[in-house]
């Protein structure tokens, strides 16, 4: 079980080096597989992710004089989350490309990429540490960010083409590995854990519904409804 992270934290890697690679991807209408992915992964946050950390204990607990005003914790960090990575992708779509006016559409490439980095590393540390422990616990939470990294990937490849496969896919290949290794050699608290799970929770329903809103990609509604229902089967079966 202690080397199991680890593996899981290079299968992740692989995603997104090898996920540009697939053809049908890269399509219009949008590829049924990634709406099927980015239906699944948003699946895992409401039907797992939420209800287990609604449960937990109190993300701040110990801090008596904040205790009441944060009742709803889960539910602040994940829009704190959901509201960061809507923010970023505003600043991105609105300056990305603006390469012909000093150099700008470089710098929003490495802050988004550098924000994406962060996020990657701290799902490959929260392999280590989850807020439910088990091996189907770990099987399913590294499943779902492994379909969440197709969608992630696509959307970052197709907003900075070139320079991503260059520098960004192998950055943000490379962090989840790091996550893992900082993960393996440091330990946090369960109210800790908490509140980086929460923090992904939202950031995870952003950027999937990101991808999938925008009329120009044509998404397919079907699949993203088929990959949340089979993912939530397969959650309340087995979980």
């Amino acid at each position: 079980m202690t080397l199991l992270p680890g593996v899981l934290a290079l299968a992740l890697a692989t995603v997104h080096v090898f996920a540009g690679r697939v053809r049908s991807f890269q399509v219009i209408p949008r590829s049924y597989w990634l709406s099927m992915a980015g239906g699944a992964s948003v699946a895992y946050v409401f039907v797992h992710i939420l209800p287990e950390l609604s449960e937990g204990k109190t993300v701040l607990e110990g801090v008596v004089f904040l205790a009441r005003f944060l009742e709803r914790h889960v539910y602040l960090v994940a829009l704190i989350g959901f509201a960061l990575f809507y923010g970023l992708e505003r600043f991105a779509r609105a300056f990305g490309r603006d390469e012909g006016r000093g150099g700008m559409g470089i710098w929003v490439f490495w802050i988004h990429i550098g924000s994406f980095t962060a996020y990657n590393a701290l799902i490959g540390y929260l392999l280590v540490h989850r807020e439910e422990t088990g091996l189907a616990s770990l099987a399913f939470f590294a499943a779902a960010m492994g379909l969440h990294f197709v969608v992630n990937d696509y959307g970052l490849r197709e907003h900075h083409e070139n320079i991503y496969d260059r520098f960004g896919r192998w950055l943000l290949a490379a962090a989840v590995v790091v996550g893992w290794m900082v993960g393996s050699t440091t330990h946090i608290n369960e109210p800790a854990v908490n509140t980086l799970f929460a923090f992904l929770a939202g950031s995870i329903v952003l950027n999937v519904i990101k991808e999938e809103l925008p009329e120009e990609r044509e998404s397919r509604f079907w699949a993203f409804a088929l990959g949340a229902a089979g993912y939530t089967a397969l959650l309340l079966l087995t979980l």
